[in-house]
């Protein structure tokens, strides 16, 4: 494993430590609104603090886009794909299922080095399972190198999505793509963890994912286990840009490009 994996690691398993011993004790933590339907917790706060912190001590000129704090560093703000080392982080992806005592979630660390993700982790404390992957090096879950699925067709695939929660104008488009996707597909599956979900297109669990109103720290982890899977990865059209422009699909290759095609606009 890469050192800057190793330090990752030592740093999602200090959070997950937290996220595990809170969730014994749902009912004391206490829960913020950020926006609709969008939550913090305490245990959020806590997990992000000591990644920051075991990350920053290996790391001390390093940047950090995380989702709590969103610290970044001098004009990295403006244009965080442009900095040099940046450390991308959501320490709690799946609040809302933590918060109602479902074991579906996840701690995510990326690094991004000018604007290519090169490091990624998700760690899921519950199954005691860590995805990882470096650029050109494949991706991996607790050592075992993965794939994606072997599926080149969306009829018989199992899909993973998310609806949008941030965003509710996108609904209307959102429940089209649902429909269509729907018709084809054997399943659809939509836990509430949108790095986790991409950790499963990585390992061959699901065959497909799609969501839009996404933030870096959702998918930035996600996307680069997807690539090393031998999978793609991009925006709803295809693109490859999929880390700041607040959507993602990924898939096997061949399901991916249908999905595209699905998803293009009737001309």
């Amino acid at each position: 494993m890469h050192p800057m994996l190793n330090v990752a690691v030592r740093a999602a398993r200090a959070a997950g430590r937290i996220i595990t011993r809170a969730s014994l004790d749902i009912e004391t933590v206490k829960v913020a609104v950020k926006q609709r339907n969008d939550f913090v917790t305490e245990v959020d706060r806590a997990a992000e603090e000591v990644i920051i912190t075991t990350l920053r001590q290996a790391y001390p000129t390093h940047a950090f886009l995380a989702e709590e704090s969103g610290h970044t560093i001098g004009k990295i703000e403006q244009a965080p794909h442009q900095a040099e080392n940046i450390w991308i982080i959501d320490p709690l992806d799946g609040t809302t299922n933590f918060i109602h005592g479902l074991p579906h979630y996840c701690v995510s660390i990326a690094l991004m080095q000018r604007g290519v993700v090169t490091q990624a982790l998700v760690y899921d404390p519950n199954r005691d399972e860590i995805f990882s992957a470096s650029k050109g090096s494949g991706a991996f879950l607790n050592d075992r190198r993965i794939r994606v699925s072997p599926r080149t067709r969306i009829d018989g695939s199992l899909i993973g999505t998310g609806f949008p929660f941030r965003e509710i104008d996108d609904i209307d488009r959102y429940m089209t793509m649902l429909k269509a996707v729907s018709l084809r597909a054997a399943g659809v599956r939509r836990p509430g963890a949108a790095a986790l979900d991409l950790a499963y297109v990585a390992c061959g669990r699901y065959d497909g994912f799609f969501e839009i109103g996404l933030m870096p720290w959702d998918v930035a982890a996600g996307s680069l286990l997807v690539s090393e899977a031998g999978g793609l990865v991009g925006d709803l059209a295809g693109e490859a840009d999929c880390i700041f422009s607040k959507q993602v699909l990924a898939a096997t290759p061949k399901v991916f490009s249908q999905m595209v095609t699905l998803f293009a606009p009737s001309r």
